[in-house]
Order: C-alpha cells, then structure tokens, then sequence
C-alpha cells in the first residue's frame, strides 16, 4: 500500500522523529514534544492524498493546489514563440505541495534556472525567482509548466526529464515549503477559473484547449 507522503518528505520527518526519541532519552522526556511536532506538521506538509482525474483529453487539470493569483495573457518567449495564457497558482505552506501533470503528453524540456527569492506571490517572481521550467508536448500541442521558488520555498524537485511520458494528474515534482506554479497554456484555451479561486492538483479542471492549437515552435 502507499503511504499517502511524497518521498522528498521523509529525511525530514525521519530526522525530527529521531531528535525527538533522543532528546527523550537523553535530554527530559517532555521536551520531546518539541521535534515531535516538527514532524508532525513535516507530515502535514509533505502529504500526498490521491485525487481523482477528470476524463478528456482536451481538458486541462491544475498542476497544483492553491489559490489562483491571476489570469493574464503574456508573450512566452522563451521556449514557445507565441503568446499565450498564462495561471499562475499562489501555495501557502497549509496546502498540498506535490505537483501534478496538468495532461498527458512527453516531456520536451525540463530546465532549471537559479535566481532570487522574493516573495512568490509577487508578480515578478515568475522571471527572477529560482524556477524549473517544463515543456510537455501532448495531442493538442506544446504546454509550458513553471515551478517557482519563494521566499520561504527554496528548493524545487522535479522527478521527470526530456523524453519521458506522463499521464494527466501523474505526479511529477513537488516545491518545498510554499511557493508558485505558472502553467501556459494557447490563446483560445477556455479557461475555466477566476482569480482568487481554490484549485486542487490533478483535480480541479483549469480550461479546455482549443481544437486547433499545433503548440507553437521551440526557440
């Protein structure tokens, strides 16, 4: 059976629960309590419950729990040559953190860039924050999917690399301690969220990409 906690949380909860059986060994037993719920709230953090994913190919599904931040058209030229729109999604600490495939296709692109930690909430930090980028190539064309550190979130993981498959709602990565996720998708994509919602990873249907949408041109 799997334990419902992704695997980048366990030398976190292992080394509080360590410290906590030590301190009550060696140190007083009730200042155990301490490290104790560190790590409980480590297994909090790093949970990992199963979500059920909706039908349809043309269905695009968040990539991550949290609250809309905007909803905007932006010119993405780094890797796809157009413009399109992008979600970006806010995650406090309280929310989930693993992430998931927004649909089903091959991974193109997987790059990782150093940079700042300003605040994730911030608008700029899409560009200068450290991020992971990730091209995916589906039936219905070229997406682009940013992981981004935040103040607070300084290390994002992500499991996957050029050629491999995922499946819609697949999990893929995971940011550590909150943070940001940027997810581009074509112009004519009917986007099916509002600024300020809640959206929930694998789950929660962002938009439904256009019938017409090739994907766009890498640089």
């Amino acid at each position: 059976m799997r334990l419902p906690l992704a695997p980048e949380g366990w030398p976190f909860v292992l080394v509080f629960a360590v410290l906590g059986l030590l301190t009550a060994l060696f140190v007083r037993p009730w200042l155990a309590v301490f490290p104790l719920l560190v790590m409980a709230f480590m297994v909090f953090f790093f949970r990992d419950p199963e979500r059920v994913i909706p039908p349809g190919a043309e269905t695009v599904v968040s990539p991550a729990d949290g609250r809309v931040l905007s909803v905007k058209a932006v010119m993405e030229d780094q890797y796809l040559n157009r413009e399109m729109v992008m979600v970006a999604i806010f995650m406090s600490p309280m929310d989930v953190h693993v992430n998931r495939a927004p649909m089903a296709g091959r991974v193109e692109t997987v790059v990782h860039t150093p940079g700042r930690f300003v605040a994730a909430y911030r608008e700029e930090a899409s560009m200068k924050n450290e991020r992971i980028d990730m091209v995916m190539e589906g039936k219905a064309g070229r997406i682009l999917v940013r992981q981004v550190a935040g103040l607070l979130a300084r290390r994002a993981v992500c499991r996957v690399k050029p050629g491999d498959t995922l499946e819609k709602g697949e999990r893929y990565g995971v940011i550590k301690f909150g943070s940001r996720l940027d997810i581009y998708l074509p112009l004519g994509t009917e986007i099916l969220v509002d600024k300020d919602e809640r959206v929930y990873a694998g789950s929660t249907i962002v938009g439904r990409l256009p019938d017409s949408f090739s994907g766009g041109t890498g640089p």
